[in-house]
């Protein structure tokens, strides 16, 4: 039986072609299209893959797609914040463009840094990594349960738009993204967290901040 990996329904689905061979399913409640867990890459795979990634400050045309992250950000932000990179590869690079322009930020990632060095933050930056949770329902909360009251959250995905678009998407594609999120998803995200959306400049980037404790 299907379950939903961020909203635990498990009634109403609607099986989607994807652009390669893996099953593809989207949920009617929130809007989720997941792959099933054994299409979920082992760590290994993944290490594979996250290693080939040219990240780093060394790479402008890196640091200049992280800054469409950070740019909607800063206005929320102050010097005296503590922030985490939720997801940072094997090389931290945000955190370091955040430091340059005055700002705490630590690192964390479950493959190369697996250690969280503080157990609250105000801001969490999770830049392309909400696609490579197998549970996006578990990870969220996590990431909750890390924020401070009223701290914000930054999410960077690219989100699909229609079914037909995904019959053929590139960014499902790439073997390590298994969770893929509409703009409708991130509503419900939203309410079921306990966060506000605030204004973005960039489709790609979400910026929520944490409201009222779960019910």
């Amino acid at each position: 039986m299907a379950i939903c990996p961020l909203c635990l329904n498990k009634k109403s689905f609607k099986l989607i072609e994807g652009p390669d061979n893996r099953a593809y399913t989207k949920c009617n409640d929130c809007h989720l299209i997941f792959t099933g867990t054994r299409f979920h890459p082992s760590v290994n795979e993944e290490k594979t893959r996250y290693s080939e990634h040219k990240n780093g400050t060394e790479y402008p045309g890196y640091v200049e797609f992280l800054n469409q992250a950070i740019e909607p950000a800063l206005p929320h932000l102050s010097g005296n914040m503590k922030g985490l990179d939720f997801g940072c590869g094997p090389t931290p690079t945000l955190s370091v463009l955040l430091k340059r322009k005055g700002y705490q930020c630590d690192d964390y990632d479950p493959i190369f840094f697996p250690e969280i060095p503080e157990k609250v933050y105000d801001y969490i930056f999770a830049t392309e990594c909400f696609e490579h949770f197998f549970f996006p329902g578990k990870e969220i909360q996590r990431i909750y349960e890390l924020l401070s009251p009223q701290g914000f959250l930054i999410v960077m995905t690219e989100a699909w738009r229609t079914e037909e678009e995904f019959s053929c998407w590139y960014y499902a594609r790439d073997k390590t993204h298994v969770s893929f999120y509409h703009s409708n998803t991130f509503k419900f995200i939203a309410g079921k967290f306990g966060f506000i959306s605030h204004k973005s400049n960039n489709t790609r980037v979400v910026v929520l901040q944490k409201q009222t404790p779960l019910t």
